[in-house]
């Protein structure tokens, strides 16, 4: 067989083809090493978040302090005392067990006058209004544990709707508008949020203990997958190395 009148062996060596396969190769290589890194990464993630959620809770002093030096309390236990503004309480659209509803956000104001937003737990769709859920809108002073946890810098993402500050829905923790849409002082409100424990309130609503703290790791598999498509890349290019070497000398 000939092309252009030139016999197949006296052709060019395809190079081209070559080039394409080892870069291939060398980047799916690349993606199975990148996860392999981010097991590492989740791994220690996840041995942080299990050390954190089994220690002691600590006072909120401490918890401030932690988030003045390094900006992560996430998941800290902590325990604080306050008395709830339940006028003032906000609703972020959530699912709990299946069902769809609201977490409920509500200010705790602190004895020096700041507040906190407690993320007091779960509540039916329909029992948003608080007229269907009056025992559980604790009065007094109240000590509550729970969970501290991070502030949001922006929208997780696009796919996420934009928050309804005017219908008092929030689908992300925008701290700041929360706190403003409720006629909060953002310079004296703290900058986490806390989720309560799973003590139980009064009437059973809202239901505490939200919190997920149950991380995907899925990278091994990633990694097996991208290093198994090298391989199987390789093998084939292997294949056809061989069997072009033989046209070659035939």
């Amino acid at each position: 067989m000939s092309v252009l009148g030139k016999p197949e062996a006296a052709r060019g060596f395809p190079w081209t083809a070559l080039v394409l396969g080892v870069i291939g190769i060398a980047i799916l290589l690349s993606l199975g090493t990148w996860q392999l890194q981010r097991l590492a990464w989740k791994e220690a993630l996840i041995a942080s978040i299990d050390q954190r959620t089994h220690s002691e809770p600590r006072p909120l002093s401490a918890v401030e302090r932690q988030f003045a030096e390094t900006g992560d309390v996430d998941y800290w236990p902590v325990e604080v005392e306050g008395t709830f503004d339940h006028a003032k309480e906000r609703h972020f659209f959530a699912t709990y067990e299946g069902q769809p509803g609201f977490y409920v956000y509500t200010p705790l104001k602190l004895a020096d006058g700041r507040f906190i937003l407690i993320n007091r737990g779960f509540v039916p769709y329909d029992r948003k209004d608080v007229s269907t859920r009056l025992q559980g809108q604790v009065e007094g002073t109240v000590t509550l544990k729970g969970l501290a946890r991070n502030p949001l810098a922006a929208k997780p993402s696009f796919l996420i709707p934009e928050n309804e500050p005017d219908k008092n829905i929030f689908y992300w923790k925008d701290r700041d508008t929360m706190a403003r849409s409720a006629g909060l002082d953002t310079a004296r409100l703290l900058p986490f949020f806390i989720d309560a424990d799973k003590a139980p309130n009064p009437g059973g609503l809202p239901v505490g203990g939200v919190t997920i703290v149950d991380m995907p790791n899925n990278h091994l598999q990633y990694a097996v997958t991208w290093y198994g498509l090298a391989a199987a890349l390789a093998a084939v290019l292997g294949a056809w190395l061989w069997r072009t070497r033989n046209e070659r000398r035939a």
